[in-house]
């Protein structure tokens, strides 16, 4: 192994554990990463920390939960002196870059990544990314994007938006959708790569909302063949409805709209697993895979179903806190194990440093993931900025201020968590038992503030926009336009797959 390995860390955004073959589902194709599971080590019980994207990155790059780092949302910065393990390799002489979806504030925030090149979704951060002033220069624009990520936009979405919950074939030509452009930019930089001492994170956009895959993959999936996933319930729970109505109104969702949704989710996952496969290639073309640490995760999970919901923003039930995690050791050590260590993103980060031979610094938490000794008793996980989730082998306990957010699950005998017995009396040691873990684990923590600074120090680089916002008015006036057009050449129906070019 060369005295500075490697590291390739994928990250999928929204992908729920159990969406790949190499997790057991027959139904979603991904050859690539099933063979690197072949190779690496699969973790079967990992959880993100927080289910959002900003916050569960952040901890991600910092092995710091929530509460330590003050992340809390999507429009947040990682506050100053905070550690990241990029910033420590980036500091052991390492060559760091980045390319895809971050989801950072300010855009090219510098957590220790020296070269950013982004296709960003969520905020303003599309309008000062590579990949979206690449779409207006050639005329372009990701209209189906637009309208379910922007709420200005979302507020005139037809009819065929939302009865097929935003599934159905990208308006893009392949080679500039999102996760195509992401893996095109990311095999440039590989192809960079000379000896050893390299990292590249690549953060895909996708399965995120939409589900608009390019019509190849879409059509590889036939809806009236797939089964709903486990957990799916003919109606959506009490206390779920009274939580959250729904990005799309989880009640409208019919079996038929949600096999709809699966075949476009799945073919988001395919590309995505086609994209990988090739980044995997080139190191082997290069001769550096076998040295090469490849982490390929999520930052969190998808309903996709599960209680009859959809997407995200309900309770932190198992397919929306546990993600999937693949770990390809250099040497293929380990390799095709499987673990069922209760893991967390948090762990990422002193795993890679360790393979590194890089000191973890003070105040970066979680476990090495390749020590086979390594055990938790209890994962936990935040949500709604006060809530918690804490899961051992057998019980979850989600935890609110107000009694009728709390609930306890015996997994065992209730995998699909509807049988909530936080109030039962046979089952108040087990809730006991996890409420004082939470108290262990908050005891010692007094929680950060979340920190904004639209002005943090950015990285360097001549695709970086000049400091100031100056630049987002033309391009919000060209996306305002372009989507315009979109919407006045496809008012009624799904709109055909293709290029959909503005004036």
């Amino acid at each position: 192994m060369p005295a500075r390995p490697n590291i390739l860390f994928l990250l999928a955004d929204q992908q729920r554990y159990d969406a790949a073959g190499f997790a057991g589902n027959p139904q979603v194709r991904t050859p690539h990463l099933d063979r690197l599971a072949e190779d690496g080590v699969r973790y079967t019980r990992a959880y993100c920390p927080y289910p959002v994207c900003t916050p569960s990155r952040y901890s991600l790059f910092s092995g710091r939960w929530v509460h330590q780092h003050g992340g809390y949302g999507n429009h947040v910065t990682l506050a100053p002196g905070v550690p990241t393990f990029p910033r420590a390799l980036r500091q052991a002489g390492w060559r760091t870059a980045a390319v895809g979806k971050m989801h950072f504030t300010p855009t090219y925030l510098d957590v220790g990544l020296d070269r950013l090149t982004l296709a960003e979704q969520h905020g303003d951060g599309r309008f000062d990314d590579d990949y979206h002033r690449a779409l207006r220069q050639a005329g372009l624009v990701d209209a189906i994007d637009l309208l379910d990520q922007r709420a200005e936009y979302r507020k005139r979405a037809p009819d065929w938006y939302w009865n097929s919950c935003g599934a159905g074939p990208s308006n893009l030509p392949e080679a500039w959708h999102t996760t195509t452009w992401i893996g095109d930019r990311a095999l440039e930089l590989l192809e960079g790569w000379q000896g050893g001492g390299n990292l590249a994170v690549v953060g895909f956009v996708k399965p995120h909302h939409p589900f608009d895959p390019p019509a190849r993959w879409l059509n590889a999936y036939d809806p009236a063949k797939l089964d709903p996933l486990p957990g799916w319930t003919a109606e959506v729970p009490a206390h779920d409805a009274a939580k959250s109505a729904g990005y799309f109104p989880n009640r409208e969702l019919t079996p038929e709209r949600l096999r709809g949704v699966m075949a476009a989710y799945y073919a988001t996952v395919s590309h995505l697993d086609e994209q990988a496969g090739r980044l995997i290639e080139a190191l082997k073309r290069k001769g550096l895979y076998e040295d090469t640490l490849i982490v390929y995760t999520a930052d969190h999970g998808e309903y996709l179903g599960y209680h009859h919901l959809l997407l995200k923003g309900n309770y932190p039930y198992e397919p929306l806190a546990r993600v999937p995690l693949l770990v390809k050791y250099p040497g293929r050590a380990h390799a095709g194990e499987r673990r069922e260590l209760l893991a967390s993103l948090i762990d990422l980060a002193p795993t890679i440093l360790k393979q590194a031979g890089v000191e973890v610094p003070a105040g970066m938490g979680g476990l090495d993931l390749a020590d086979s000794r390594a055990l938790r008793e209890t994962v936990f996980l935040e949500f709604d900025r006060g809530r918690y989730m804490a899961r051992s082998e057998r019980h979850k306990l989600i935890l609110a201020r107000e009694a009728e957010g709390c609930f306890f699950y015996d997994l065992e005998r209730d995998p699909f968590e509807l049988d909530n017995r936080y109030a039962d009396p046979a089952c108040q040691a087990g809730v006991a038992r996890l409420r004082e873990a939470v108290v262990r684990w908050r005891l010692f923590d007094a929680p950060l503030p979340a920190y904004l600074d639209e002005r943090a120090p950015v990285v360097g680089g001549s695709n970086v926009p000049a400091p100031g916002f100056g630049h987002r008015k033309g391009q919000a006036e060209y996306y305002e336009r372009a989507c315009a057009e979109f919407l006045s050449a496809h008012p009624d129906g799904k709109p055909p797959s293709g290029a959909v070019q503005a004036d």
